[in-house]
């Protein structure tokens, strides 16, 4: 195995100098690079950053949109010795501050104008910030001396495993972000992992999509070129659905959320009950043939016959949906439910999910060819192990604790924090704030954050996840958020996919001038709580939702309310919502001191009554 990551991607240059390494669309036509281009353009850009001055240490931020260019100046970093600081490319001027102020960021590359001029109107609070690179523009010095690419050469051989590659600052959805220290080494034993379990060749494609500031999709790009296959770069995460089948790419990665909308236009598309019967029995039918195997398949004429129909009237049109058959299709970053898992299995592909955290680079547990549970993540990446310690007042039967992993990818700390790093680690085991079981194979059940646990002024913990789940699940329903910490009862804020809203509501004849009296109309509210109530009836008392309100506006990464993997940032949302909140709580504590003086009322009334019987 190679001494630091940029090794890795020397050996396919070596081995593939002409297969492509990278494509975008640019004005609707592709650009590729191949390898043997990738790495001269990684070794003029890591000379001129050596010709600048950059030493072995320092750190160069990239806050930019996801393209080539991002990959070439990670790899021209790296190969100096210097450390990589990616900022998300929807990072405010404020967000972009703290990071680039925290890690003593000397050089800072931008992908277009619009983050310079987010950084500009900050540029006063950065004394530190010597330079800002504009991708677009040609602002770098001629090419340098000789002695520039001899200098890049011999510092590259000199990195080793030890060596700090980056610095990523946590996006979580609680608390402040804190910039985590990953070595060359904490990426490489993952890489190892994971080339052991798949069968990746230079015949393979990749969709680039999740940010490449996010440690996943990172890790993965250092995958995808280790292996000498060809990898493609999407900016905007809108395009997503246009570019899955115009890409037709082996493989890909994403999180639960892309998979789930498939899922949800699928069943959107079935709107007449006749088209809903067609795509149960497609799914039913793929699923039996699943179930039966290549061998019970090649037995049973009869289900065959079933599967070519289904094929092509369904499972055949999802396939294309997503850019054709899939070798490789990851889903980290987030819960996945069983139904989505199931329903690509019955299209013919499997979703290999997986778990991590930034704080491990971030892989930990992952299902693969060999091993594959649905409805867990996996088992422990090898080299590495896990552990569940019980929580205290935790208790559910499934032997559910903190989940706590040690090996050879986790951080060295946290940056310039020892506290927070002495608190992120238990006697030498990372603490992942999750909580979860192994099932009876060894596989690793997820069931919700400790942050996120509710508890109520009754005591009683409640796991708010797997209710949010089960409620987003419907197609009027985009984000479900329980509140109840703390409360005497739970209740839930609704974000509703207006689309859904509108086709239900035209389906039933509702007028309406504008997104915000449809939200409001009496017939919308009645509809949206019947569905929650319908949830809410087979949940346990203490679990039951109580109320409801429905918020206006979507939840994004722009506006902060959903991280860059589309996981709900909680207390932002309960922060942006805090009147809402109040509101509903005052109201039903009203209504309760109603009911309870109305009962009174009624007992005394009754026991008047009873006198006079007496009398």
């Amino acid at each position: 195995m190679p001494n630091n990551i940029p090794e890795l991607l020397i050996d396919s240059i070596a081995a593939h100098p002409d297969r492509i390494a990278t494509r975008e669309l640019v004005d609707d036509t592709w650009l590729t690079r191949s390898y043997r281009e990738l790495g001269e353009a990684i070794d003029a850009s890591a000379s001129r950053l050596v010709a600048e001055g950059i030493r072995k240490g320092d750190r160069v931020a990239i806050f930019a949109p996801n393209s080539p260019q991002w990959t070439v100046t990670d790899f021209a970093v790296l190969s100096i010795g210097a450390v990589v600081v990616p900022i998300y490319q929807t990072s405010t001027p404020d967000q972009a501050r703290a990071i680039l102020d925290s890690s003593g960021t000397r050089w800072l590359f931008c992908g277009s104008a619009l983050e310079a001029d987010r950084v500009a109107e900050v540029r006063d609070d950065l004394p530190g910030l010597e330079r800002v690179v504009v991708f677009d523009d040609e602002v770098l010095e001629d090419d340098p001396a000789p002695e520039a690419y001899e200098e890049v050469a011999s510092r590259r051989a000199a990195v080793g495993p030890d060596d700090l590659a980056t610095l990523i600052y946590t996006s979580g959805t609680t608390g402040t972000p804190k910039g985590v220290m990953l070595t060359h080494g904490a990426f490489l034993s993952e890489i190892e992992a994971v080339l052991a379990s798949f069968d990746i060749t230079p015949q393979d494609t990749s969709l680039c999509f999740l940010p490449l500031a996010h440690a996943l999709e990172r890790a993965w790009t250092f995958i995808v070129l280790s292996s000498g296959a060809m990898n493609t770069y999407l900016a905007n995460p809108r395009e997503l659905a246009t570019m899955m089948p115009r890409a037709r790419t082996t493989m890909m990665v994403m999180v639960p959320k892309v998979y789930e909308t498939v899922l949800s236009t699928v069943r959107d598309q079935a709107a007449s009950p006749a088209k809903k019967r067609i795509l149960d029995w497609a799914i039913a039918t793929g699923l039996a043939a699943q179930r039966a195997g290549r061998d019970g398949l090649a037995r049973d004429r009869m289900l065959r016959g079933r599967l070519a129909l289904a094929d092509r009237l369904v499972l055949s049109k999802v396939r294309h949906a997503i850019g054709g058959q899939k070798k490789v299709m990851v889903a980290g970053g987030a819960p996945i439910r069983l139904e989505v898992e199931e329903f690509f299995w019955a299209c013919g592909m499997v979703i290999y999910t997986g778990y991590g955290m930034t704080e491990a680079a971030p892989l930990m547990t992952y299902n693969s060819p060999a091993s594959v549970r649905f409805g867990s993540v996996g088992k422990p990446m090898p080299g590495s192990e896990l552990r569940v310690v019980p929580v205290p007042g935790y208790e559910d039967g499934e032997g559910d604790g903190e989940i706590e992993f040690r090996g050879p990818n986790v951080m060295v700390g946290y940056w310039h924090d020892e506290e927070a790093t002495a608190q992120a680690f238990d006697d030498g085991w990372l603490r992942t704030g999750d909580i979860g079981h192994f099932d009876v194979d060894g596989n690793l059940v997820i069931t919700d954050r400790l942050k996120d646990l509710i508890v109520t002024q009754q005591g009683k913990n409640i796991a708010p996840a797997p209710i949010e789940a089960e409620l987003s699940t419907d197609p009027m329903i985009a984000h479900a958020v329980l509140v109840g910490d703390d409360r005497p009862c739970v209740t839930v804020l609704i974000s509703p996919d207006v689309g859904a809203l509108e086709a239900w509501a035209e389906a039933h004849a509702i007028a309406y001038e504008s997104q915000e009296e449809l939200l409001e109309h009496p017939a919308v509210l009645d509809e949206l709580r019947h569905r929650v109530e319908r949830v809410s009836a087979k949940l346990p008392h203490q679990e039951k939702i109580r109320d409801l309100r429905v918020v206006l506006g979507e939840f994004s990464m722009e506006n902060g309310l959903l991280t860059p993997t589309l996981k709900v940032r909680r207390r932002a949302v309960e922060q942006k919502f805090a009147d809402v909140v109040d509101d509903m709580y005052e109201r039903i504590a009203a209504g309760r001191k109603a009911a309870k003086a109305a009962a009174g009322h009624a007992r005394d009334v009754a026991a008047s009554f009873g006198r006079s019987d007496k009398d």
